[in-house]
């Protein structure tokens, strides 16, 4: 990926000037930059999103975004690390926070402002560490409900700043101030709450790692009802073990692949090619690292492997590189979401 980076800042700073008399100018930023830098991005990988701005009178931003999607956030951060030193340019890694009391947005004729926002926090006694809020905006109904929640999530985009709202919120929920079934704080002490909340998370859980190499293990069988069978191997003890959210980044593989026609179970050279690869990615990702292999499925040509994660950034790039070493053999898909008590995977839980 170096390599790649080095080249999109190579061709950059050769079109740097005329970018930059275009973004000042107010010119046709869409075919003039935005159309020509898309072809160059696509060429480190997709997802990369960006905007470009005046962000002060001598100097252009460019703030390069991965739209919300896990996944690809670490690669925004390299290539933003990466990125030389050009006069009158700035480059950012996600859209920055704003100060609230300039975050004021109109969406399909609704306003959301400090003005007709405020929250509430959901006590969740099952799941402590989980950050669940309800957003209160003055004008919800169940009619609108899909314009206000996109305009609150626009909000707290702006508001909170790209990263910190992808990664500290759990879950949101959104209801109209009748509905309400606590104290509406306002929306401006939002950031404090959550600041105090992550603190207070990574304090609990620091330091913890899993051993994984004693753990049990038990296979799972099941015939679907097209008569396929499913086979999965999990590690019970993790899905019992009681500090799940030290871990709370769940990575999901899916790899696609060709295999017996009758039941679609892999044939013996495809069954040894995935298992050589599940064997590459528990050694990249070890669990004393913070990463812990729950275990596998497999089922009508897919095969899926699980594990949790302390944090998303390495886990992005050695899946993506996976993806591409793999490319001519299997489809291999990936997501990385964030699942303090890994719920996601409560249909293996035996107990």
């Amino acid at each position: 990926m170096t390599e790649l980076y080095v080249e999109f800042w190579d061709w950059f700073k050769a079109n740097e000037s005329n970018f930059f008399q275009v973004v000042k100018e107010n010119g046709d930023i869409a075919q003039d930059f935005f159309n020509k830098l898309s072809v160059e991005l696509a060429k480190i990988k997709g997802g990369i999103y960006y905007l470009a701005g005046m962000y002060d009178d001598d100097t252009a931003e460019l703030v390069f975004t991965a739209d919300g999607v896990i996944k690809n956030i670490v690669f925004i951060e390299d290539l933003v690390a990466a990125a030389p030193t050009i006069s009158g340019w700035k480059f950012t890694a996600h859209k920055p926070a704003v100060d609230i009391s300039q975050v004021s947005l109109e969406v399909g004729g609704y306003q959301f402002s400090i003005d007709n926002l405020s929250f509430y926090s959901n006590t969740l006694p099952d799941y402590p560490d989980e950050i669940e809020l309800t957003l209160v905006h003055s004008e919800y109904n169940e009619e609108n409900d899909a314009v206000i929640t996109n305009g609150i999530y626009l909000f707290l985009d702006n508001y909170l700043g790209e990263l910190d709202f992808v990664t500290t919120i759990d879950n949101i929920f959104v209801v109209n101030e009748a509905d309400a079934e606590q104290n509406l704080v306002p929306i401006e002490k939002l950031k404090a709450f959550l600041v105090w909340r992550e603190k207070e998370f990574v304090e609990k859980y620091e330091g913890i790692r899993r051993n994984t190499g004693e753990d049990n293990y038990s296979a799972l069988t099941a015939e679907l009802k097209s008569g396929n069978p499913l086979i999965a191997i999990i590690n019970t003890d993790l899905l019992n073990w009681d500090s799940k959210s030290s871990h709370p980044w769940i990575l999901n593989i899916e790899i696609a692949y060709e295999g017996d026609s009758e039941n679609g179970m892999p044939d013996e050279e495809t069954y040894q090619i995935l298992e050589d690869i599940e064997a590459k990615l528990i050694e990249e990702l070890k669990d004393f690292q913070g990463y812990l292999n729950i275990g596998r499925q497999t089922v009508e040509n897919v095969r899926e492997i699980y594990f949790a994660c302390k944090d998303f950034r390495k886990p992005s790039k050695v899946l993506f590189e996976t993806q591409k070493a793999y490319a001519d053999q299997f489809e291999i898909t990936y997501d990385l979401y964030r699942d303090k008590y890994w719920r996601s995977l409560d249909q293996f839980n035996i107990n």
